[in-house]
């Protein structure tokens, strides 16, 4: 890369210089026509034809040759022989994420609430658990494990009592290490189903399959497209986006860690986006030198130096005030404070749009993908700025609950009926008044 990957604001930002740096920052996602077209076919097809259309579209889209939908089925052998086949190192890395996550996400378990008022009613709430989830895994090239202890952990935890989850095999292969993740969350329905078909599935059941309460997990234009679609019939996690990361530094770093934390995110998606704010020339220049030679030696070079070339951006500013007022415009996935200890304290009050945050330059947000114990399935596209990461509330919800005594009940009843009766309803109005006859 060149310096033209650089940007810089040589004075303190204002709000329309710095509006302007984040338009030009912001990916266009549009959703295509016809990619929504193809998915609400296949949703009424699986909706009309229930498993025969699941076999048909397995046989067309992944080349199965299941006949019968009992093949589609993941079995207990398959999984056991799969939890096998990890080495022991990984089967122990797998343990240590699943119970970091499940003591983190045990924390998060909302309080019921329950008082009386003044006139003696009692008022509250009570959280319970959807009876099912559906977990969307990604399959074929991809294999991510981190991904089904990220989703599966959270509904275990909220007291889901079935998961189901769907993963994709194309040509018939299962990645090992994703049923053995399975496995360690305590998943027993798993079906060899992927794309929007599998979404139908889960939101309207079919013959064998019975459907969920709440759908979750990654997924390529199809699959977000189908969450989208089913959203109401069910509910969703979110319709993620490509991931992105903002790294906020300032000088005296270390240009090859920044640099490669930058590209643990480029190497994702050729559509990913990964950002650097910093205080200091001279550390922009040489993370921009850094991630040139490092782009050459990564494994995924290609999809990284798309990403880099069309989404990555280095932006020199005055201040670290100027850096905070730019990330929460941006309101990235992933923020990652790479500051000394007083910088970082300094600025963390002042985010307030983030998915979730890294503090600290031996905190990068790949520790947080796989095994610091916080969800990595986080908000994208700016969406920070009024949602959150996955959690167990994804899998619960709340039910008021009201307790009127006589007397209290009689205190309250005249004035609801006087309200009632300024909104035109003299049913609502009746149904109190004659409680007191």
């Amino acid at each position: 890369m060149t310096q033209n990957k650089i940007i810089r604001c040589d004075s303190p930002l204002t709000e329309d210089s710095a509006r302007a740096i984040h338009q030009r920052l912001l990916r266009t996602h549009q959703q295509q026509d016809s990619t929504e077209t193809i998915v609400k076919a296949i949703i009424e097809s699986v909706g009309k034809n229930g498993d025969a259309a699941l076999l048909d579209y397995s046989r067309r889209f992944d080349r199965l040759k299941a006949t019968r939908i009992e093949e589609l089925r993941v079995s207990r052998e398959e999984i056991t022989a799969a939890v096998k086949s990890i080495s022991t190192p990984l089967r122990k890395a797998l343990d240590l994420a699943a119970d970091r996550i499940e003591d983190f996400h045990r924390r998060q378990l909302p309080q019921d609430l329950d008082y009386k008022d003044s006139l003696g009613n009692n008022l509250g709430s009570r959280w319970t658990a959807v009876d099912a989830a559906g977990l969307y895994v990604p399959g074929g090239t991809a294999s991510y494990p981190s991904s089904v202890l990220m989703n599966a952990i959270p509904a275990k935890v909220a007291g889901v009592a079935r998961i189901t989850m769907v993963v994709p095999s194309p040509d018939n292969r299962l990645s090992p290490l994703v049923l053995a993740a399975a496995d360690r969350a305590g998943i027993r329905e798993i079906w060899r189903i992927g794309g929007a078909q599998a979404i139908a599935a889960l939101a309207y059941g079919t013959e064998s399959i019975r459907p969920v309460d709440v759908i979750t997990g990654p997924g390529n234009e199809f699959v977000a497209a189908a969450k989208r679609l089913v959203y109401g019939q069910v509910g969703i996690d979110s319709i993620a986006g490509p991931s992105e990361i903002l790294v906020i530094s300032e000088a005296g770093n270390h240009p090859e860690w920044l640099a490669a934390d930058l590209l643990s995110q480029a190497e994702h998606d050729p559509e990913a986006q990964a950002i650097l704010i910093t205080t200091d020339l001279p550390l922009a220049e040489a993370v921009d030198r850094a991630v040139t030679a490092q782009l050459v030696k990564l494994q995924r070079s290609e999809i990284a130096t798309a990403s880099w070339q069309n989404h990555g951006a280095i932006i020199v500013v005055p201040s670290l005030d100027d850096a905070a007022t730019l990330a929460n415009l941006i309101a990235p996935e992933h923020l990652q404070l790479s500051l000394g200890a007083e910088s970082a304290e300094a600025i963390l009050p002042k985010i307030r749009h983030a998915g979730a945050i890294f503090i600290g330059n031996h905190s990068p947000e790949a520790i947080g993908d796989y095994i610091a114990g916080p969800n990595h399935v986080l908000p994208t596209n700016g969406t920070a700025r009024f949602s959150s990461g996955l959690g167990v509330l994804n899998f619960m919800k709340r039910s008021s609950i009201i307790a009127c005594t006589a007397a209290g009940f009689g205190e309250l009843a005249e004035a609801a009926a006087l309200l009632a009766d300024a909104e035109g309803l003299a049913g609502h109005a009746k149904s109190l008044r004659i409680r007191g006859n």
